[in-house]
Protein backbone atom coordinates (compact mmCIF):
# COMPACT_ATOMS: atom_id res chain seq x y z
CA UNK A 1 0.00 0.00 0.00
CA UNK A 2 1.96 3.00 -1.41
CA UNK A 3 1.44 5.76 1.16
CA UNK A 4 3.01 9.05 1.81
CA UNK A 5 2.60 12.94 2.91
CA UNK A 6 4.08 15.59 1.90
CA UNK A 7 4.19 17.75 5.37
CA UNK A 8 5.05 21.87 5.81
CA UNK A 9 6.16 22.83 9.70
CA UNK A 10 6.19 26.82 10.27
CA UNK A 11 9.26 27.99 12.52
CA UNK A 12 9.21 31.47 13.90
CA UNK A 13 12.15 33.90 14.57
CA UNK A 14 13.76 36.83 13.83
CA UNK A 15 16.17 34.82 11.43
CA UNK A 16 14.49 32.28 9.16
CA UNK A 17 16.58 29.36 9.29
CA UNK A 18 17.34 27.87 5.51
CA UNK A 19 14.48 26.04 4.03
CA UNK A 20 15.08 22.12 2.72
CA UNK A 21 12.60 19.68 1.64
CA UNK A 22 12.71 15.86 2.20
CA UNK A 23 11.47 12.70 0.29
CA UNK A 24 10.69 9.44 1.29
CA UNK A 25 11.11 7.20 -1.44
CA UNK A 26 10.89 3.64 -2.86
CA UNK A 27 14.69 3.05 -3.80
CA UNK A 28 17.44 3.91 -1.95
CA UNK A 29 18.53 5.15 0.57
CA UNK A 30 14.52 5.69 1.08
CA UNK A 31 15.31 9.06 2.42
CA UNK A 32 16.45 12.56 0.91
CA UNK A 33 16.70 15.99 1.18
CA UNK A 34 17.59 19.05 -0.51
CA UNK A 35 18.49 22.63 -0.03
CA UNK A 36 15.11 25.11 -1.32
CA UNK A 37 15.75 28.31 -2.37
CA UNK A 38 13.07 28.81 -5.22
CA UNK A 39 14.03 25.81 -6.71
CA UNK A 40 16.27 22.50 -5.54
CA UNK A 41 19.86 22.47 -4.44
CA UNK A 42 22.00 19.62 -4.73
CA UNK A 43 21.34 16.96 -2.61
CA UNK A 44 22.42 16.24 0.94
CA UNK A 45 24.29 13.34 0.90
CA UNK A 46 22.66 10.43 2.59
CA UNK A 47 22.12 9.02 5.86
CA UNK A 48 25.36 6.85 7.16
CA UNK A 49 22.47 4.29 8.69
CA UNK A 50 19.24 4.77 6.29
CA UNK A 51 15.59 3.30 6.43
CA UNK A 52 15.57 -0.21 6.52
CA UNK A 53 12.82 -0.49 4.08
CA UNK A 54 10.82 1.69 1.38
CA UNK A 55 10.25 5.37 3.02
CA UNK A 56 6.52 6.22 3.04
CA UNK A 57 6.38 9.13 5.06
CA UNK A 58 8.89 12.05 6.57
CA UNK A 59 8.40 14.82 8.58
CA UNK A 60 10.62 17.27 10.39
CA UNK A 61 10.44 18.24 14.05
CA UNK A 62 9.17 22.35 13.87
CA UNK A 63 12.83 23.77 15.88
CA UNK A 64 14.44 21.75 12.65
CA UNK A 65 16.10 19.61 14.53
CA UNK A 66 15.50 16.12 13.63
CA UNK A 67 13.78 14.43 10.82
CA UNK A 68 11.78 11.16 10.99
CA UNK A 69 11.03 8.82 8.03
CA UNK A 70 8.26 5.97 8.53
CA UNK A 71 9.07 2.79 6.27
CA UNK A 72 8.86 -0.72 5.36
CA UNK A 73 10.99 -2.94 7.35
CA UNK A 74 11.78 -3.04 11.21
CA UNK A 75 12.28 -1.22 12.55
CA UNK A 76 9.35 0.73 10.67
CA UNK A 77 10.52 4.50 11.88
CA UNK A 78 13.95 5.74 11.71
CA UNK A 79 15.03 9.27 12.76
CA UNK A 80 18.11 11.32 12.90
CA UNK A 81 19.28 14.64 14.16
CA UNK A 82 19.19 17.61 11.36
CA UNK A 83 21.55 20.68 10.91
CA UNK A 84 21.61 20.79 7.19
CA UNK A 85 23.11 17.40 7.05
CA UNK A 86 21.71 13.90 8.43
CA UNK A 87 23.14 13.31 12.36
CA UNK A 88 23.72 9.51 13.49
CA UNK A 89 20.57 8.08 13.54
CA UNK A 90 18.81 7.92 16.80
CA UNK A 91 18.22 4.33 19.41
CA UNK A 92 15.04 2.79 18.14
CA UNK A 93 12.30 2.99 20.16
CA UNK A 94 12.47 -0.08 22.83
CA UNK A 95 9.13 -0.83 21.59
CA UNK A 96 9.01 -0.96 17.98
CA UNK A 97 5.64 -0.46 16.06
CA UNK A 98 4.01 -3.69 14.97
CA UNK A 99 4.32 -3.70 11.32
CA UNK A 100 5.21 -1.36 8.11
CA UNK A 101 5.19 2.69 8.86
CA UNK A 102 2.99 4.18 6.27
CA UNK A 103 2.57 8.07 8.28
CA UNK A 104 4.41 9.68 10.64
CA UNK A 105 4.18 13.27 12.65
CA UNK A 106 5.35 15.10 15.36
CA UNK A 107 3.57 17.58 17.54
CA UNK A 108 4.30 20.65 16.77
CA UNK A 109 5.89 21.10 20.26
CA UNK A 110 8.13 18.73 19.17
CA UNK A 111 7.56 16.40 22.39
CA UNK A 112 5.84 13.60 20.80
CA UNK A 113 6.04 11.81 17.54
CA UNK A 114 3.34 9.15 16.29
CA UNK A 115 3.62 6.39 13.41
CA UNK A 116 0.83 4.83 11.17
CA UNK A 117 1.44 1.39 10.58
CA UNK A 118 -0.13 -2.14 9.39
CA UNK A 119 -0.95 -4.14 12.08
CA UNK A 120 -2.52 -3.98 15.37
CA UNK A 121 -2.48 -1.47 17.04
CA UNK A 122 -2.29 0.70 13.62
CA UNK A 123 -0.87 3.73 15.72
CA UNK A 124 2.25 3.98 18.34
CA UNK A 125 2.89 7.21 19.90
CA UNK A 126 6.36 8.18 22.02
CA UNK A 127 7.49 10.85 23.98
CA UNK A 128 10.11 12.71 21.65
CA UNK A 129 13.07 14.73 22.85
CA UNK A 130 16.25 14.14 21.09
CA UNK A 131 14.85 10.62 20.73
CA UNK A 132 12.17 8.30 21.82
CA UNK A 133 10.90 7.89 24.76
CA UNK A 134 8.49 4.80 26.53
CA UNK A 135 5.87 4.17 24.23
CA UNK A 136 2.37 5.58 25.20
CA UNK A 137 0.11 3.31 26.02
CA UNK A 138 -2.52 1.68 22.97
CA UNK A 139 -5.65 4.14 22.01
CA UNK A 140 -8.14 2.08 24.02
CA UNK A 141 -10.53 2.14 20.72
CA UNK A 142 -7.87 1.36 18.22
CA UNK A 143 -8.09 2.26 14.54
CA UNK A 144 -10.01 -0.57 12.66
CA UNK A 145 -7.49 -1.15 10.22
CA UNK A 146 -4.23 -0.53 8.41
CA UNK A 147 -2.86 3.35 9.39
CA UNK A 148 -1.68 5.05 6.06
CA UNK A 149 -1.48 8.58 7.56
CA UNK A 150 -1.51 10.42 11.20
CA UNK A 151 -1.68 14.28 12.04
CA UNK A 152 -1.78 16.31 15.14
CA UNK A 153 -3.44 19.54 15.40
CA UNK A 154 -1.27 22.55 15.59
CA UNK A 155 -3.00 22.90 19.28
CA UNK A 156 -1.53 19.67 19.93
CA UNK A 157 -4.48 18.44 21.66
CA UNK A 158 -5.76 15.93 19.49
CA UNK A 159 -4.72 13.23 16.95
CA UNK A 160 -6.03 11.41 13.93
CA UNK A 161 -5.23 8.49 12.05
CA UNK A 162 -6.40 7.84 8.48
CA UNK A 163 -6.98 3.59 7.89
CA UNK A 164 -8.38 1.06 6.34
CA UNK A 165 -11.82 -0.60 7.40
CA UNK A 166 -14.89 1.98 8.39
CA UNK A 167 -14.81 4.36 9.62
CA UNK A 168 -11.53 4.76 7.89
CA UNK A 169 -10.21 7.73 9.70
CA UNK A 170 -10.35 7.52 13.97
CA UNK A 171 -9.37 11.20 16.04
CA UNK A 172 -8.50 10.97 19.97
CA UNK A 173 -7.63 13.71 22.41
CA UNK A 174 -4.19 14.16 22.77
CA UNK A 175 -2.18 14.95 26.01
CA UNK A 176 0.98 13.25 26.91
CA UNK A 177 -0.96 10.25 25.25
CA UNK A 178 -4.53 9.02 23.48
CA UNK A 179 -7.71 10.46 25.12
CA UNK A 180 -11.31 8.29 24.62
CA UNK A 181 -12.09 7.99 20.99
CA UNK A 182 -13.79 10.79 19.24
CA UNK A 183 -17.71 9.59 17.57
CA UNK A 184 -17.29 9.25 14.20
CA UNK A 185 -18.05 10.97 11.31
CA UNK A 186 -22.15 10.76 10.57
CA UNK A 187 -21.06 10.36 7.19
CA UNK A 188 -18.35 8.38 6.76
CA UNK A 189 -15.77 8.60 4.46
CA UNK A 190 -16.13 6.11 1.27
CA UNK A 191 -13.71 4.25 1.42
CA UNK A 192 -9.86 3.63 2.47
CA UNK A 193 -8.20 6.70 4.33
CA UNK A 194 -4.91 7.55 2.89
CA UNK A 195 -4.08 10.86 3.98
CA UNK A 196 -5.37 12.99 6.61
CA UNK A 197 -4.69 16.75 7.47
CA UNK A 198 -5.94 19.69 10.27
CA UNK A 199 -6.29 23.34 9.01
CA UNK A 200 -4.01 25.37 11.01
CA UNK A 201 -6.51 26.72 12.80
CA UNK A 202 -7.90 23.41 14.10
CA UNK A 203 -11.46 23.86 12.98
CA UNK A 204 -11.69 21.86 10.30
CA UNK A 205 -10.20 18.23 9.08
CA UNK A 206 -9.71 16.40 5.83
CA UNK A 207 -9.58 12.92 4.49
CA UNK A 208 -7.90 11.32 1.29
CA UNK A 209 -9.52 8.27 1.06
CA UNK A 210 -10.31 5.42 -2.16
CA UNK A 211 -14.08 6.17 -3.64
CA UNK A 212 -15.53 8.56 -4.82
CA UNK A 213 -15.69 11.58 -3.81
CA UNK A 214 -12.26 10.92 -3.13
CA UNK A 215 -11.91 13.44 -0.34
CA UNK A 216 -13.86 14.47 2.84
CA UNK A 217 -14.12 17.39 5.11
CA UNK A 218 -15.65 18.25 7.89
CA UNK A 219 -16.08 20.77 10.44
CA UNK A 220 -13.82 20.62 13.80
CA UNK A 221 -14.47 21.43 17.06
CA UNK A 222 -13.92 18.40 19.67
CA UNK A 223 -15.60 16.14 17.42
CA UNK A 224 -16.33 15.98 14.05
CA UNK A 225 -19.23 17.82 12.45
CA UNK A 226 -21.44 17.63 9.65
CA UNK A 227 -19.22 16.62 6.40
CA UNK A 228 -18.84 19.67 4.12
CA UNK A 229 -20.20 19.26 0.95
CA UNK A 230 -18.08 17.45 -1.62
CA UNK A 231 -16.21 19.63 -4.10
CA UNK A 232 -18.14 20.32 -7.56
CA UNK A 233 -15.16 18.85 -9.62
CA UNK A 234 -14.15 15.57 -7.81
CA UNK A 235 -10.63 14.31 -8.03
CA UNK A 236 -10.24 11.96 -11.20
CA UNK A 237 -8.60 8.79 -9.16
CA UNK A 238 -8.34 7.56 -5.66
CA UNK A 239 -7.14 10.47 -2.77
CA UNK A 240 -3.35 9.48 -1.71
CA UNK A 241 -2.55 12.52 0.34
CA UNK A 242 -4.12 15.52 1.57
CA UNK A 243 -3.04 19.28 2.79
CA UNK A 244 -3.80 22.83 3.34
CA UNK A 245 -2.12 25.73 2.86
CA UNK A 246 -0.50 27.50 6.04
CA UNK A 247 -3.59 30.25 5.68
CA UNK A 248 -6.03 27.74 5.20
CA UNK A 249 -7.30 29.36 2.26
CA UNK A 250 -6.24 26.24 -0.19
CA UNK A 251 -6.71 22.65 -0.08
CA UNK A 252 -5.05 19.95 -2.54
CA UNK A 253 -5.38 16.65 -3.08
CA UNK A 254 -3.06 14.26 -4.58
CA UNK A 255 -4.75 11.21 -6.48
CA UNK A 256 -4.45 8.34 -8.99
CA UNK A 257 -5.08 9.49 -12.42
CA UNK A 258 -4.05 12.94 -14.86
CA UNK A 259 -4.07 15.76 -13.55
CA UNK A 260 -2.73 13.74 -10.25
CA UNK A 261 -3.25 16.43 -8.12
CA UNK A 262 -6.18 18.86 -7.76
CA UNK A 263 -6.37 21.81 -5.34
CA UNK A 264 -9.33 24.17 -4.42
CA UNK A 265 -10.00 27.51 -2.72
CA UNK A 266 -11.00 26.53 1.02
CA UNK A 267 -13.51 28.60 3.12
CA UNK A 268 -15.29 26.41 5.31
CA UNK A 269 -15.57 24.00 2.61
CA UNK A 270 -14.71 23.70 -0.93
CA UNK A 271 -14.63 26.26 -3.92
CA UNK A 272 -14.34 26.28 -7.72
CA UNK A 273 -11.36 23.79 -8.50
CA UNK A 274 -8.45 25.70 -9.17
CA UNK A 275 -6.79 25.04 -13.09
CA UNK A 276 -4.53 22.18 -13.18
CA UNK A 277 -0.58 22.82 -13.38
CA UNK A 278 0.18 23.78 -17.01
CA UNK A 279 3.33 20.81 -16.83
CA UNK A 280 1.50 18.23 -14.86
CA UNK A 281 3.46 16.04 -12.38
CA UNK A 282 3.93 13.22 -13.85
CA UNK A 283 2.89 11.53 -17.08
CA UNK A 284 1.31 8.39 -16.06
CA UNK A 285 1.11 6.49 -12.75
CA UNK A 286 -0.55 7.64 -9.17
CA UNK A 287 0.13 11.04 -7.26
CA UNK A 288 0.98 9.63 -3.69
CA UNK A 289 1.16 13.19 -1.46
CA UNK A 290 0.96 17.11 -1.63
CA UNK A 291 2.20 19.66 0.97
CA UNK A 292 2.76 22.91 0.67
CA UNK A 293 5.81 25.15 2.03
CA UNK A 294 3.33 27.63 3.91
CA UNK A 295 1.89 29.78 1.34
CA UNK A 296 3.90 29.97 -1.27
CA UNK A 297 5.01 26.82 -2.70
CA UNK A 298 3.58 23.21 -3.29
CA UNK A 299 4.98 19.55 -4.31
CA UNK A 300 4.08 16.82 -5.25
CA UNK A 301 5.64 13.07 -4.97
CA UNK A 302 4.87 10.29 -7.46
CA UNK A 303 5.48 6.98 -9.22
CA UNK A 304 6.54 7.96 -12.46
CA UNK A 305 9.28 10.46 -13.55
CA UNK A 306 9.86 12.73 -12.77
CA UNK A 307 8.53 11.27 -8.79
CA UNK A 308 8.74 15.11 -7.83
CA UNK A 309 7.13 17.82 -8.58
CA UNK A 310 7.36 21.65 -7.11
CA UNK A 311 5.26 24.59 -8.13
CA UNK A 312 4.77 28.21 -7.22
CA UNK A 313 2.06 28.63 -5.23
CA UNK A 314 -0.05 31.88 -5.18
CA UNK A 315 -4.14 30.87 -5.51
CA UNK A 316 -3.08 28.58 -8.23
CA UNK A 317 -0.36 26.53 -9.77
CA UNK A 318 3.00 28.87 -11.17
CA UNK A 319 4.90 27.51 -13.88
CA UNK A 320 6.66 24.07 -12.64
CA UNK A 321 10.18 24.59 -10.86
CA UNK A 322 13.08 22.63 -12.64
CA UNK A 323 13.25 18.86 -11.46
CA UNK A 324 14.97 18.02 -8.55
CA UNK A 325 18.85 16.42 -9.19
CA UNK A 326 19.28 12.91 -7.83
CA UNK A 327 15.80 12.36 -6.95
CA UNK A 328 15.04 8.44 -6.97
CA UNK A 329 12.32 5.91 -8.40
CA UNK A 330 8.74 6.70 -6.56
CA UNK A 331 8.24 9.30 -3.74
CA UNK A 332 6.25 8.24 -1.26
CA UNK A 333 6.21 11.30 1.02
CA UNK A 334 8.23 14.57 1.01
CA UNK A 335 8.46 17.84 4.11
CA UNK A 336 9.27 20.68 4.00
CA UNK A 337 10.94 22.23 6.92
CA UNK A 338 9.89 25.67 6.67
Amino acid sequence: MPILGIIASGISGHLAPPVDIAAASYGSPRINVWPWSLGFGTKYTAPATSPTGIGSAVDFTSAKNAIAVAHQTSPFVSAYPWSSSFGTKYANPATLPTGNGFGVAFTLADDAIAIAHSSSPFVSAYPWSAGFGTKYANPATLPTGTGASVAFTSADNVIAVAHGTSPFVSAYPWSAGFGTKYANPATLPTGTGFGVAFTSADNAIAIAHSSSPRISAYPWSSGFGTKYANPATLPTGNGYGVAFTLADDAIAVAHDSSPFVSAYPWSSGFGTKYANPATLPQATGQGYGVAFNGNTEIAIGGNSGPYLSAYPWSSGFGTKYANAPSTPVTMFGVGWSS
